[in-house]
């Protein structure tokens, strides 16, 4: 029998399934009784789960990451769905198929990585063509590349997330140089692919998306730095001779000002057209993205708007959607 996905539920749904816990926390409500607040998640998306009068021995029962049944029901409320739960329960994990809990790009993992890959081929500097193959010729990056999400939950959190905003950039940044002929386009491309390298351990995936000690401690800028000073000490055995210092400042100045902003985490804001654009292109991918998925992921209300996204800030329009083409001319007298 096929199990029941997130996606598909509906408002008085009745529920027994067994979901990925991702998150969890203990409250109280305004007359001070406890209960538990559990995030479930499969391969369609998360929820929100409430367990009213539930205290400490419930929630000890199963930690975050964990495989749990669950029993309730849909309930919609203030224009999003929620689940009542009325029983949890921690199952043994080792019949679990991990595929129907992880969430994973629509796109062909395969292709996605070969146009990535060309990108990078089709580089002129002997330095930055050398420092991407180092990169590619490591089978362990590469397959910790490909399935890493690009984030824990705001945009491309699923599996093959990350080198789907990345390629999606690289297509970006392919179709936009043209009108910049003062962008380096090496520079560009190679900086698109690195930017977000640190976020392979930033992030735990094999289960529920979460951040690594390393990645709460230092964040994916530092460690995609770290990780560039050890691929660029390999550029020497390809080519005979160093990374031009000019060339490693600028790909670091790269990485550390992707964000933008230090609001946004970035120690300092972009100072090269390289870096300028590389923020751009970033920002635009993730919002569209995020706007995109909001506006599909919506399907239970039926007002105009969506919920208020704090990643946006701001509620979304969903519809009517305009049609694509040239509008009628009118009938001349």
């Amino acid at each position: 029998m096929s199990r029941r996905t997130i996606s598909t539920l509906r408002d008085g749904d009745s529920v027994d399934e067994v979901f990925l816990a991702t998150d969890k926390q203990l409250r109280n409500n305004r007359n001070g009784q406890s209960f538990i607040q559990v995030t479930i998640q499969d391969r369609s998306g998360n929820l929100t789960g409430r367990v009213w009068n539930a205290g400490e021995a419930l929630f000890r029962t199963f930690e975050i990451g964990e495989y749990i049944r669950v029993k309730g029901k849909a309930q919609l409320f203030q224009g999003a769905l929620q689940l009542i739960v009325n029983n949890i329960e921690k199952i043994d994990s080792s019949g679990v198929n991990l595929a129907d809990f992880l969430p994973r790009t629509e796109q062909d993992i395969t292709k996605l990585f070969e146009r990535l890959r060309g990108y990078l081929m089709k580089l002129t500097n002997p330095y930055l063509k050398s420092l991407a193959q180092c990169y590619l010729m490591d089978d362990k990056f590469v397959a910790a590349f490909c399935q890493a999400p690009a984030g824990v939950k705001v945009h491309h959190a699923y599996v093959g997330g990350l080198l789907e905003h990345v390629t999606t950039m690289m297509d970006v940044a392919d179709r936009i140089l043209p009108f910049y002929p003062d962008v380096n386009r090496d520079l560009l491309m190679i900086g698109v692919f690195l930017h977000d390298t640190g976020k392979i351990r930033e992030l735990t995936y094999e289960s529920a998306f979460n951040y690594s000690d390393e990645g709460q401690l230092l964040g994916h800028m530092n460690i995609g730095i770290e990780m560039l000073k050890h691929y660029e000490g390999q550029v020497k055995s390809l080519l005979g001779e160093n990374m031009p210092e000019d060339l490693s400042v600028r790909l670091k100045h790269m990485i550390i000002s992707h964000h933008g902003t230090a609001e946004f985490g970035s120690p300092k804001i972009p100072m090269t057209p390289e870096a300028v654009a590389l923020h751009a292109i970033d920002s635009l991918d993730s919002r569209i993205h995020i706007t995109v998925r909001e506006i599909k992921d919506d399907v239970i209300s039926n007002s105009n708007w969506t919920p208020y996204n704090a990643a946006l800030q701001r509620k979304l329009y969903k519809g009517p959607k305009p049609k694509n083409g040239t509008p009628a001319q009118e009938d001349e007298d």
